[in-house]
């Protein structure tokens, strides 16, 4: 089946009109910065922590909350992100994850002697910050849906002139649904994402800094090397 092919934009852009919450980029490079929060309302006060190879940006009941402080643009963005915000149950979380990728080929390094296929990973918590409740974490009940997949063949990593869109540096990509943040968007037809190990993934920079409870799982597609952008989704009701 020929997918349609989408244009993804490599960096996206907000203007927040409003900010009464705080955060706290806990990184261990110098690009250390804060991230900003839209502003939220609710009873519960929940604690976001999020590590990703590379970029994150995340929904929370159908709205725009925050993203990745290092742009999806910086070639090596290791780096984990807490935060806080208000929430009521039931809550839905949206996250849109992206690997680090020079162009559609989805290889990084290209035209050294470095040039290969970049992995990818994932892992958050969202705590209630009054009791410590874990209120969502990510593991294999998250639903994924993958947006690019490059290149579709890996002897592309070894080309010495990979050309996007071409040959074995072809992408395969899929429609962003409308509305997939949405709390009541359908998402039983996603597939469940898949855990993996800290030895598959090699996480660094900043993930050590956090304590992930038993329950947050390294999460990415099937596909560790060649998925690049994916959107996910957890809801929970209490």
């Amino acid at each position: 089946m020929k997918l349609k092919t989408i244009l993804l934009p490599l960096t996206v852009l907000s203007v927040l009109a409003g900010c009464d919450a705080t955060s706290t980029s806990v990184l261990t490079t110098s690009e250390q910065s804060s991230v900003r929060i839209a502003a939220t309302t609710g009873a519960i006060d929940v604690l976001g922590e999020v590590w990703v190879d590379n970029w994150f940006s995340l929904y929370v009941n159908g709205q725009y909350l925050t993203e990745d402080s290092v742009p999806i643009t910086t070639e090596r963005s290791f780096n984990a992100e807490r935060f806080n915000f208000k929430a009521d149950y039931p809550m839905t979380f949206a996250i849109e994850f992206r690997d680090y990728a020079q162009n559609e080929t989805g290889l990084e390094y290209i035209g050294t002697n470095r040039q290969q296929m970049g992995d990818g990973g994932a892992i958050f918590q969202f705590t209630n910050s009054a009791n410590r409740k874990l209120i969502a974490a990510s593991n294999s009940s998250v639903k994924c849906y993958v947006v690019q997949t490059a290149p579709i063949d890996t002897s592309c990593a070894s080309e010495a002139n990979p050309v996007a869109n071409s040959g074995s540096c072809a992408q395969v990509t899929s429609q962003i649904p409308e509305n997939w943040t949405d709390p009541d968007f359908d998402d039983s037809r996603w597939e469940n994402a898949i855990e993996h190990a800290e030895q598959s993934v090699r996480p660094k920079d900043g993930y050590d800094a956090v304590k992930w409870r038993s329950e947050a799982k390294l999460i990415w597609s099937s596909d560790l090397v060649r998925d690049n952008i994916m959107l996910c989704r957890i809801k929970v009701t209490q």
